[in-house]
Parts: C-alpha cells; sequence; structure tokens
C-alpha cells in the first residue's frame, strides 16, 4: 500500500489560484508532499481544495463510469473488459486500482489538518472562509470513500494526511459499516460548521464545486445505501421544499430543450453537482467520443435490451421527437432514427448532442460536463426510501406521484393506482425509472447493487442476479449467476500491488 500512497500525496502547489474558470481547473500538485513553507495564505489552500476536484475530473472515463455502469450490463464496452465480464483479478491494476480516490482523500485530510495555519499567516483569511474550505475537503473525503465503499466495501479508512514519512503505510482495512458512519460524520461535520456555500459568484461554480445541497444529496445516497430510510427522506426533503432561491430545482417543462439543457450546455436550474470542462479555456473531453455512433471511435453503447426499453418508450409517445424528451435524442439515439423501430445498436445522446435537436456535438465543443448529482436522482431517491420506510400506502402513493414527476416531463403516462401493488412491484417501479432517466451517469450498478443487497439479499434474484442477467450479454448466463451466487464477487479484489506493499491487508475472499 506504502508505493501506492506515496504517489498520492499532494503538496505544494506552484500555480495558484485567480478568478478565472481556467486557473480554478488547471491546477496541479508539483511535488510529492506539502511542506512547511506552504500554507501562508487563502489562495493557497483554495489551490489545494482545488487539486481534489481536478482529481475528481480526471476519473471520469477510466473509473467513475465504468465502475459505475459496466457491470450492470445496461452499457457495455464493444472491447473486452474483464469488468463487465467479472473477470477482474489481483493483478489486473488498471482495472482494481484505489489510489486515484486516495489521492483525493489525501487532498481533504491535508486541508482539514492545515488551513489552520493559512489562517494564522494570513490576516485576511477569515475563520468563515476556512470553514467554507472544510465543507469543500469533507464532501471531497466522503464522496470518495463513498466510491471506495460501493466497489471495495472493506478499505483502509485514512483520516489524517500523509505528510512525511513519519506515518505508518501499513493499515488494515476498515468494515463497510464503519466506512459508511465515517461518510456521514463528515457530512455532519460540514453542515456543522454553518459554512457550508448555498451558491459561488460563478454558476459553473455553484454546481461544479460542493454546496450545501450536494453535501444534502451525497448524505441521501449513502443513507439510501445503508438503509436508513427516514433520514434519506430527510435530507431529500432538504432539497425538495428548501428555505432558500438558491437552491436547485427539477425541472419540470415536458419538452425536449428544457431536459436536455442539463447536458448541454449544463449546469441548469436542476444540477447539483457536476463536474466542469470549457472548451473555451482549452478544456475539452473524450466522453463525446466514448459514446460516438461511429464503430472506429466508440468505446460504449446500450446493451439491446436497454435499447428495447427506449424503444418501447419512444413508441408510447406521439411519434414526435421533441415529444419524446428524454428517448430520442434525449438519454439515446440510434445509428438510424428513422427505423428506430428496428434498431439493433443504440448509444448515450447525452454527451454527443449539440443544442441542436438532432446534431452531433462537434469536435470544437468536445466538454460536456459529468452529472454526479441532479434533483430527478433525488426525487427518485425519495421515492425509493418512502417504499421501503414502511407499508404505509400514503408513503407508497407519494412515492408513485414522486415518479410520475419524472414521467410526465418526459410525456410519458403517468402510474396508475398502486393500491394493489406489493414492495417488490414499486421497487421496480423506481428501478425502472432511474435506468432510463439516469443512464449513462454512472449509477446503474451501484442502484442493483444496492436493490439486490438489501434486507440481508431478500430481492437479490429479482433485483440483482435476474437484471444482470437479463442486460449482461457479455458473459455467459451460467457464469453470472455463478459469480453473482457469491456476495464476496460483488465488490473488486485488491490489488497486488496493494497487498505487496501493505502487509496489513486481506484480500477479498473471492479473490484467494
Amino acid at each position: 500500500m506504502k508505493q501506492r500512497i506515496i504517489h498520492s500525496l499532494l503538496s505544494g502547489i506552484a500555480l495558484l489560484l485567480t478568478t478565472s474558470c481556467n486557473d480554478w481547473l488547471e491546477v496541479m500538485p508539483q511535488n510529492d508532499q506539502t511542506s512547511d513553507a506552504y500554507w501562508q495564505n487563502q489562495e493557497e489552500v483554495d489551490a489545494m481544495v482545488t487539486s481534489g476536484y481536478l482529481y475528481l475530473r480526471e476519473m471520469v472515463v477510466d473509473y467513475l463510469i465504468p465502475y459505475g455502469e459496466l457491470r450492470s450490463g445496461q452499457l457495455y464496452s464493444i472491447k473486452t473488459n474483464k469488468l463487465q465480464n467479472f473477470q477482474v483479478k489481483p493483478t489486473d491494476e488498471s482495472l482494481c486500482n484505489w489510489g486515484p480516490f486516495y489521492q483525493i482523500i489525501n487532498v481533504a485530510n491535508t486541508v482539514l489538518s492545515n488551513a489552520h495555519k493559512a489562517m494564522t499567516n494570513d490576516r485576511t483569511y477569515k475563520v468563515e472562509e476556512m470553514n467554507a474550505h472544510f465543507c469543500e475537503a469533507y464532501f471531497l473525503r466522503a464522496l470518495s470513500y463513498f466510491y471506495l465503499v460501493r466497489n471495495w466495501r472493506e478499505v483502509p479508512l485514512i483520516t489524517v494526511p500523509f505528510e512525511d514519512d513519519s506515518y505508518s503505510y501499513h493499515v488494515p482495512k476498515t468494515s463497510e459499516d464503519s466506512i459508511i458512519a465515517q461518510i456521514k460524520a463528515d457530512v455532519r461535520a460540514a453542515l456543522a460548521t454553518g459554512a457550508a456555500k448555498e451558491y459561488y459568484e460563478t454558476t459553473w461554480e455553484t454546481k461544479g464545486r460542493a454546496t450545501r445541497w450536494a453535501l444534502y444529496a451525497l448524505m441521501a445516497d449513502v443513507c439510501l445505501w445503508s438503509e436508513d430510510y427516514a433520514t434519506a427522506i430527510t435530507f431529500c426533503d432538504y432539497l425538495m421544499n428548501p428555505n432558500s432561491s438558491h437552491a436547485p430545482v427539477l425541472l419540470s417543462t415536458p419538452n425536449h430543450a428544457t431536459w436536455f439543457s442539463m447536458f448541454n450546455p449544463g449546469n441548469s436550474n436542476e444540477s447539483i453537482f457536476e463536474l466542469q470542462w470549457d472548451y473555451q479555456e482549452n478544456q475539452t473531453n473524450n466522453l463525446p467520443i466514448l459514446f460516438d455512433n461511429t464503430a472506429t471511435n466508440r468505446l460504449y453503447q446500450l446493451s439491446p435490451q436497454l435499447l428495447l426499453d427506449f424503444n418501447s418508450e419512444y413508441g408510447y409517445t406521439v411519434e414526435n421527437m421533441l415529444e419524446a424528451v428524454r428517448t430520442m435524442f434525449g438519454g439515446y439515439y440510434t445509428a438510424d432514427p428513422n427505423a428506430w423501430e428496428v434498431a439493433t445498436s443504440g448509444y448515450i445522446w447525452k454527451y454527443c448532442g449539440s443544442r441542436t435537436l438532432s446534431d452531433k456535438r462537434t469536435q470544437t465543443y468536445y466538454d460536456p460536463n459529468f452529472i454526479l448529482y441532479r434533483m430527478a436522482d433525488v426525487y427518485l431517491m425519495k421515492a425509493e426510501a418512502l417504499i421501503l420506510r414502511s407499508n404505509n400506502p400514503t408513503d407508497w402513493q407519494e412515492a408513485a406521484d414522486l415518479i410520475n414527476v419524472i414521467r410526465q416531463r418526459s410525456n410519458l403516462e403517468p402510474i396508475d393506482d398502486v393500491s394493489d401493488k406489493n414492495e417488490q412491484e414499486m421497487l421496480a417501479l423506481v428501478l425502472y425509472e432511474r435506468r432510463m432517466e439516469l443512464v449513462g451517469e454512472g449509477k446503474s450498478w451501484y442502484d442493483v447493487l444496492r436493490f439486490g443487497r438489501r434486507a440481508n439479499n431478500r430481492y437479490k434474484s429479482v433485483f440483482l442476479d435476474d437484471l444482470v442477467t437479463t442486460y449482461n450479454k457479455q458473459a455467459g448466463e451460467s457464469w453470472l449467476l455463478s459469480v453473482l451466487s457469491n456476495d464476496n464477487a460483488l465488490f473488486l479484489p485488491i490489488s497486488e500491488s496493494e497487498l505487496e506493499a501493505n502487509k496489513l491487508l486481506e484480500q477479498n475472499p473471492y479473490y484467494y
């Protein structure tokens, strides 16, 4: 572990911030460890915090999308991929490398441990500003641990920075429950400062840096994972019923232009937190290429079953792309839109589409943001929590009403009376809506994993085994069922290099 962690250390940052988007998004660390000469002023603290967002942004293509999508099979890589085939081994370093997450965690730990030094050296750096930086650091640390726990289940819990060689790099794994408790403690600590911002000076900062709203969304998500449904509802309500004009708001107008504005130009009113790029500052990414319809470019496309799901939605609407909203040229598109009924390939349009209905982005504009949280996600999280909190018909009807808000803005028929449905059927409605609304946003594997594991695997056969084998056609059904039958196989192995470097680590039993 030492070799992996030591390279994740942050340090003195030579390029300090100005107010421009370009500088804020391009700060890079220069050395391995912070020196005592650092922490001279507020700008150095801000630069350190900023590097955490930069590292997170760099993880979208190689980690956030494949980890969040491929194992569910709803999206798949057209190239051989051991992740989607459930064949990752400890020697597959690029597929089971937790180093980038710890890199962000070390940024957060460094800020939390050292920002007070800058306040001592810089009289203009006030405690309120330091606490605001703490809020961002707590958010980045909590989010990183949430990714870790969903992918490895048990990981080392580190809350102090690696600043010199006096710190022991041999750290054992911590239980899933303890990691979740730390995540919740971080969110509550951030909120307790009273310094979590509702907005920043610019829109891209308000959507691209941690706010009170981002903390609320993360907490709701974590509480769903840990089956704390009452608290999940509370934090969803903080977002849905705010006492602030600066809170994000669901885009409810049922037309294509409104819905697609979440993805182009991005930073919409619905957005809670998204990672930022800007072509005007020479900041572009590969997302439009990864989901392109050109065979030589693309890496990902919709599974055949998910394409059928989308085509079914499209067919139920008036056959007009402007009314379909989240279907054709919304969430997805086909290579031949005029023959969508018989299409055999589907692609994510969210990252390809321009501001014109059926035109693709040109290379100049390869700068789509990547959304981690938006209000539709929150509505569906609350619906899920309401269903699981009790068998109260009032709760279930409210859950259906929340789902219908998402459906009706896409011009889809609302769910009828749910009084005759059971819990499994209600949950299936939520999971279907998440699958269609949030496709390509790095959530589908975590969704089926969460649904399958809850209540001691009560619904594992329905929401994990059946869905993975239905959508994931990149491996044989018998192999998938064999893997999924072992709870340890639902999580990644610790890489071989980590085990060699840290003798206190124990491998996930499935990979012995």
